[in-house]
């Protein structure tokens, strides 16, 4: 019996050793650390811990798509907060890569780095699924994978996000009040949409539709993508406007201060308008409110990118994280834009402007953004 004891006993520190070395996080209890930077996503959200190591730490970003001024501003963030005194002598090596919209290659990238012996990658993900071998390869070598921005459909991994669908709905939310201040209860909507094939697109216009659906009509939404760019945007605004002739709102999911171009080389009455953070839509906004573009400005911060940096290094050291972070949505419109303040006339138009959080102790300065290049860090 003294024998089978001893073999049951070693079996148990054999299982939980193996558990420990490659299970990757366990689920815990909360609190987590830091809840006013990391805090969850609903009081439903479950906490995640990984076996503390010691730093400094390898980091990677995984990019998908590059081809828009947001995503170019996200790497160079990155690039400056990896510089940051309050990162730097954490990070021991700092690579980025950039594999466009192609999901095999994105996943061939995070496999990579995980077989390089990389502590951590943050990654924007090409799909919403299809993730799960990478996972279990990461969390067979307590390897911390960040999604953050266009997040996976699944809580197997900390992710870091603003509310996708509750931007959705407070841009229609927006746009259904100042209609009806106008008396206006239906009518044509043009909604510009972001990159298709991915949970920000997808749930961002969720929202929009969900409030018009509920709020009077009948509305008739023309749908049209944009690929949260400029120069796109533009061009696809002033085809719609060409092909359905006026419309009564708009609400644009990134390349916004496109859009409000468009409008303007077609000689398009101003109508309330809905659209992301860029320097160039705010700038135009507090313009033109006057003559009836009354706008709201929602960012999705290509700052996002800091907190899911700073996530990766806090869960490596071992801290209690959320699996879902929840970063609050930074609003401003036509009647608390404030030049100097929201929106910089100083500033190129293709600038974002919310890259503050001050929660979190992370405020990247525009120079210090600027100064870097999207080029990949192999």
């Amino acid at each position: 019996m003294r024998a089978i004891r001893m073999t049951t006993a070693a079996l148990a520190a054999f299982m939980v050793s193996t558990t420990l070395s490659f299970a990757g996080p366990q689920i815990v209890s909360g609190p987590g650390a830091d809840p006013e930077c990391f805090a969850p996503w609903s009081a439903d959200t479950k906490y995640m811990q990984w076996p503390a190591k010691s730093g400094p730490f390898k980091i990677a970003v995984v990019n998908g798509f590059v081809g828009n001024t947001w995503r170019i501003q996200m790497i160079k963030t990155a690039k400056a907060f990896a510089e940051d005194p309050s990162m730097k002598d954490k990070i021991a090596e700092f690579k980025v890569v950039s594999t466009g919209t192609d999901a095999p290659a994105q996943l061939g990238a995070i496999e990579d780095f995980i077989n390089q012996g990389f502590d951590a990658i943050v990654t924007i993900a090409v799909s919403p699924d299809g993730f799960d071998r990478v996972i279990r390869l990461a969390d067979r070598n307590n390897v911390v994978l960040v999604p953050f921005d266009n997040v996976l459909d699944t809580d197997a991994v900390m992710q870091v996000n603003e509310d996708q669908l509750a931007m959705g709905r407070t841009w229609a939310e927006f746009l259904v009040k100042e209609l009806a201040a106008q008396g206006k209860t239906s009518g044509k909507i043009l909604e510009v949409r972001g990159l298709p094939g991915n949970s920000v697109d997808r749930d961002r216009s969720i929202g929009i539709h969900e409030v018009f659906d509920a709020n009077g009509g009948p509305w008739e939404i023309v749908q049209v993508v944009g690929n949260w760019d400029d120069g796109t945007a533009q061009k696809v605004t002033a085809d719609a406007i060409a092909v359905h002739g006026q419309f009564d709102a708009i609400a644009v999911q990134g390349g916004s201060t496109g859009v409000v171009q468009a409008m303007l080389d077609a000689k398009h009455p101003m109508v309330p308008i809905a659209g992301e953070s860029e320097n160039g839509f705010r700038k135009l906004v507090a313009q033109h409110a006057g003559d009836g573009l009354k706008g709201i400005s929602i960012g999705q911060s290509p700052g996002l990118v800091a907190i899911a940096m700073k996530a990766a290094v806090a869960a490596l050291e071992g801290n209690v994280m959320p699996q879902l972070i929840s970063v609050p949505l930074p609003v401003a419109d036509y009647t608390t834009l404030k030049d100097g303040e929201n929106f910089w006339s100083n500033l190129p138009d293709n600038f974002f402007t919310v890259n503050e959080f001050p929660p979190c102790g992370v405020n990247v300065s525009g120079p210090a953004i600027m100064a870097q290049s999207e080029a990949d860090v192999k």
